[in-house]
């Protein structure tokens, strides 16, 4: 129940893991958009 649980007021906001949750978001995009780049040069050749 990580993802569903309510913001905590009591809860430092850190800028470090803003940015480390948005590093990560990042990369997997590019992971999954290289993945599929991959799939459609397979089909496509």
């Amino acid at each position: 129940m990580y993802f569903f649980r309510k913001k905590d007021p009591q809860r430092p906001d850190n800028i470090n893991i803003r940015i480390m949750h948005f590093i990560n978001a990042l990369a997997i995009l590019i992971f999954l958009g290289g993945i599929i780049w991959k799939l459609i040069n397979l089909y496509l050749t």
